[in-house]
């Protein structure tokens, strides 16, 4: 188990890392304000996503939230609302943006290794894009996702309105984002926003790292690419794109003794290389 790597030594990290063997579990640790986010805070995940980049030992991650929510987006503490002359330049969202979530959603949807969420509560606001740039999302039966930017004269941000459609399609994502409705984990995974819900989230999306960790690494993650660039594609560009890959995926050591292997009648012993 280890600390997260700029708050090593302190009682309580407002985001917390630990491995289990090859899978790393990232923990956003604000409970008392649903784990919304500071400056601070995007800091140290970026820190602890750059520390699994280069960590050749994990394999997969599993993304979850401390107490009872997933996360609650900004802290809207992180802006300053005292009326003033400049009140319009200290509360643009737009800075903090540019400078803390997108390089955070940046960095978990280019992750080299396959990653899972965990929502356990509530997950509102840029904690809907969060939990999205995961490849898969596993929720607790009372958790929910909420858009609620529309509620404050905003729009949905850290990726949300690019994640939403591609999961949803648009018609149900401009609903969701036009009214700010929440919308719960049963309907989030009948309507495919998710992958599954589960009693225990944390378990179950460690139960899915635990297999994907097993798995042949830069498979998994140029399957994700290929998928989620389909829809930009042409059916003859995809083909070009399924050759490169392929070429490129038939020069690594999974790929060789996964076909030995299945030669041999013996299970695989992938490495991610």
């Amino acid at each position: 188990m280890s600390d997260s790597p700029s708050t090593a030594g302190t009682a309580e990290p407002e985001v917390r890392y630990e491995t289990r063997g090859p899978v790393a579990v990232v923990t956003l640790n604000r409970p008392q304000v649903l784990n919304s986010f500071t400056r601070s805070m995007h800091a140290t995940l970026q820190a602890i996503l750059a520390r699994v980049q280069d960590d050749r030992s994990v394999r997969a991650l599993v993304l979850t939230g401390a107490g009872r929510g997933f996360c609650a987006g900004l802290d809207l503490s992180e802006l300053d609302f005292t009326p003033g002359p400049d009140l319009l330049e200290r509360v643009n969202p737009g800075p903090l943006l540019e400078t803390c979530f997108n390089p955070t959603a940046r960095a978990l949807m280019n992750l080299r290794v396959p990653t899972v969420a965990a929502v356990n509560g509530v997950a509102a606001g840029a904690g809907v894009s969060l939990a999205l740039t995961c490849d898969l999302v596993v929720a607790a039966p009372t958790a929910s996702f909420v858009q609620a930017f529309s509620k404050i004269g905003l729009i949905p941000d850290a990726g949300g309105s690019w994640l939403t459609v591609q999961r949803l399609g648009l018609a149900r994502a401009l609903g969701l984002a036009l009214l700010g409705d929440r919308l719960s984990a049963q309907q989030a995974r009948d309507w495919g926003m998710i992958w599954d819900v589960a009693d225990d989230p944390l378990a179950a999306a460690l139960a899915l790292a635990e297999r994907l960790a097993a798995m042949p690494t830069q498979a998994l993650v140029a399957t994700r690419a290929l998928l989620r660039g389909a829809p930009q594609r042409s059916f003859e560009t995809q083909l070009q794109a399924e050759c490169e890959w392929q070429s490129a995926l038939g020069r690594t050591h999974d790929y060789v003794e996964g076909v030995t292997a299945f030669l041999q009648k013996r299970p695989p012993q992938f490495k991610g290389e």
